[in-house]
């Protein structure tokens, strides 16, 4: 079960902290409106990602096992390019562009709802996963989402507090924050490489 807390976290870390749709969103709210109306919208990969969890592990549970095992490896191709950009992101010294939204929960709902990174991850990365952590232990799949999805909102709440604290203390720590985060998305990408390689060859 240890492997999998440190799993989720790993990614849920890289996941909350790359530069995204929702973060610009979290971003430009606490600009605008402080962080008392824009926390709660940390929360919006937990009301959202329900659905989306469901239709994947729907699909996977249904394809023969050696196509997990081939999205698993596509699944480490995928993070080791996000880790990519998340570096380029470091080295331009980006922060994400803020937009103009002004609800709070729901509206910061429906963007993760129609992004496309929830679906690439957990078809690619976190539904695979969590299937080979069921098959193991159901603790174990609960450990992995759970650890994911805590982390995730974590830092999405610790995004609202810096920029809200301090803008040009905020756009520091945020830079660290990424890099933190490209170099584990590249290490979560090798090992979920490796697994999916080793597992197709035998």
């Amino acid at each position: 079960m240890i492997a999998y807390l440190l799993l989720g976290i790993t990614y849920g870390f890289a996941a909350g902290a790359q530069p995204g749709q929702l973060q610009a969103y979290l971003i430009s709210r606490t600009v605008a409106h402080g962080w008392r109306s824009t926390l709660p919208a940390a929360l919006a990969p937990v009301v959202s990602d329900a659905p989306i969890i469901a239709l994947v592990l729907f699909v996977l549970t249904r394809i023969p096992l050696v196509l997990l095992h081939v999205l698993r490896a596509m699944g480490g191709v995928f993070l080791l390019y996000l880790a990519w950009t998340t570096a380029v992101a470091y080295r331009a010294a980006a922060t994400p562009a803020p937009g103009s939204p002004r609800e709070t929960l729901i509206q910061a709902a429906l963007l993760n709802l129609l992004n496309p990174n929830p679906y690439l991850g957990w078809s690619l990365v976190m539904g695979p996963l969590c299937l080979e952590a069921w098959h193991r232990a159901p603790a174990n799949a609960v450990a992995l989402v759970a650890a994911f999805y805590g982390v995730m909102v974590i830092v999405s709440a610790g995004i609202v507090i810096v920029f809200a604290s301090a803008r040009a203390f905020g756009a520091r720590l945020s830079q660290v924050c990424v890099a933190i985060s490209a170099v584990a998305l590249a290490c979560f990408g090798l090992y979920q490489l490796w697994r999916g390689v080793t597992s197709i060859l035998g």
